[in-house]
């Protein structure tokens, strides 16, 4: 069964039909009324509040929230934290939580130990040899994450990190070198940029710097010598692609039970992958 997608009017004039929102207060808007934002178009209002004695706040994607963006900062904290833990000597948090693809790194035979963590806890272990490595995935997290966060509220946007980073560790395990050991947050944070551009394109935003950014980090993952996982930066993307099409297609209240439905669906279908391919491994 179908639905037909219904037009709002604009606001601000009754007699003209949209199918653009503000990004801020959710409004419906006309051509006339629009004006580009970071992300996604503006109403009149939002673009200068001080005009109004009050002014919605709510986000076109989000139920509940808070200004501060505190999945974002938690990550963030918690991954620095295991990258402190990592420098300690003895410790080994490196080794026990890389992703290899599920198994114990570097051995591959039937009696070697099952470890599906792996699968997600390599995305908070990062290269002690490269500090921007760290650094880098954390500032971009730092960007995004607030937008994003605000946009979609925390248990949407945690799901969109860490479904998105299990995306990229399962492309690896399909696409990589079973031989060698990944880590990093990347994959997540590709999850991040990929559904940033679905959900900024829905929305009438500019997109051309997002994609400039997204092709210069992909080609440099295919660059000789840079060890770089690229399996990971484009298992992340598709995730995030393919999230930020769920959470445009059901953004009404009326379709958060077919949101719940088609994410639960994208989760069993990545792990039914996994243990797809786990006989072929142990094999």
């Amino acid at each position: 069964m179908t639905e037909e997608l219904v037009p709002d009017a604009c606001y601000r004039h009754a007699g003209r039909e949209t199918y653009i929102h503000c990004q801020r207060c959710d409004r419906g808007i006309c051509v006339d009324c629009q004006t580009p934002g970071a992300v996604g178009v503006l109403c009149p209002e939002c673009v200068h509040p001080g005009k109004t004695a009050r002014t919605r706040r709510r986000m076109s994607l989000r139920i509940a929230g808070t200004e501060t963006p505190v999945v974002t900062i938690t990550l963030i904290a918690l991954t620095l934290f295991v990258y402190v833990l990592q420098l300690i000597p003895g410790l080994n948090i490196t080794q026990s939580m890389l992703f290899a693809p599920v198994y114990s790194f570097g051995e591959f035979s039937p009696a070697a130990p099952y470890e599906p963590w792996r699968m997600l806890t390599s995305i908070l272990v990062h290269s002690t040899g490269f500090i921007f490595h760290v650094l880098l995935n954390m500032y971009t997290l730092w960007v995004f994450g607030q937008i994003l966060e605000s946009m979609l509220g925390r248990l949407r946007f945690l799901a969109l990190y860490v479904i998105s980073g299990f995306g990229g560790s399962l492309a690896v395990m399909y696409l990589g070198d079973l031989q060698t050991g990944v880590v990093g947050a990347s994959g997540a944070i590709f999850g991040l940029l990929g559904a940033f551009f679905v959900i900024q394109r829905k929305l009438g935003g500019d997109s051309t710097q997002l994609l400039v950014l997204l092709g210069i980090n992909l080609v440099i993952g295919f660059l000789p010598g840079m060890s770089i996982s690229w399996q990971a930066h484009v298992g992340g993307l598709v995730t995030g692609v393919v999230l930020g099409l769920i959470f445009m297609g059901t953004r009404q209240p009326l379709h958060r039970r077919r949101q719940r439905l088609l994410i639960g669906l994208t989760v069993v279908l990545m792990v039914a992958m996994v243990l797809a391919h786990a006989p072929i491994v142990v094999a």
